[in-house]
């Protein structure tokens, strides 16, 4: 934790990603009140009334040492803000540190890729820095981002782009199977609550077992087809289906996506 609360804005603070960063920074101590400068657009959010709110985005930057950008990547063109040196950490998708760099003005630049787990203070975090950002600057970034969850600093821009696609998804790839297998179970004269309920239980317990143990996936694959009992059963035909290159599939597309955000933004 800094021996003194930072001086740390939030572009963008009214959605629920900016709101979730300015509750963490605060639970955390890592700033309070005083030093916190809040903006939104159009209606600012009802969680810290007494918070310094703002619509003036370049007078929140004015008045920060540290600039969090929690917008939609199609607003970016019109945030027109010059930060002049200041570090700046960026949670959009798509937008390359290029392409921010020469947006903002700042070579002390962040790209981060946090997700809905930043909610709950579970966020998986990937990040890169540009090469003018010191040593100070890091530590600082990680006790900013471990306040919502888990950070890895990375080095390749590519891998970014990457694991926006794992790792952004935040609950959306794992819905995908929740949602398929609540289908099949009402398919099956499953009483749709019921249904509900004994997958959602499934995918809670999956998700303690692995924060607690942390055992790897395909030992635990391994240990119940080692059974060859129902389980076994079906994770047999779900891979002879073709189950592992459907997902590769799709973490493609969404990679393919980032990339395509970012070439849309620099022309």
């Amino acid at each position: 934790m800094p021996a003194a609360p930072l001086k740390i804005g939030i572009i963008g603070a009214a959605g629920w990603l900016g709101s979730s960063f300015a509750r963490a920074l605060l639970d955390s101590r890592i700033t309070n009140l005083e030093n916190l400068t809040l903006s939104y657009r159009t209606a600012r959010s009802e969680i810290l009334p007494k918070a310094n709110w703002t619509t003036d985005n370049q007078a929140l930057v004015d008045d920060s040492d540290i600039i969090i950008v929690s917008v939609r990547p199609a607003d970016l063109p019109a945030l027109r803000i010059r930060i002049k040196g200041k570090l700046v950490i960026s949670v959009l998708a798509g937008p390359n540190l290029q392409t921010l760099k020469t947006h903002f003005g700042t070579n002390r630049m962040i790209r981060a890729m946090p997700n809905a787990g930043a909610e709950i203070g579970r966020s998986y975090t990937p990040w890169i820095a540009t090469s003018d950002i010191r040593e100070a600057d890091r530590t600082v970034v990680r006790q900013i981002l471990q306040t919502f969850g888990i950070e890895d600093e990375v080095q390749d821009e590519t891998l970014m782009d990457y694991l926006g696609g794992l790792t952004g998804t935040g609950p959306a790839l794992p819905s995908l199977l929740r949602a398929a297998m609540i289908k099949d179970a009402i398919a099956s004269g499953v009483p749709g609550d019921i249904a509900k309920r004994a997958v959602n239980q499934v995918l809670i317990g999956a998700g303690y077992l692995t924060e607690q143990h942390n055992d790897d996936a395909e030992a635990t694959i391994a240990t119940f087809m080692e059974y060859r009992g129902v389980t076994a059963a079906a994770l047999k035909t779900l891979r002879k289906a073709g189950f592992d290159q459907l997902v590769s599939r799709g973490l493609g597309a969404a990679r393919d996506k980032s990339r395509e955000m970012s070439n849309d933004l620099e022309r």
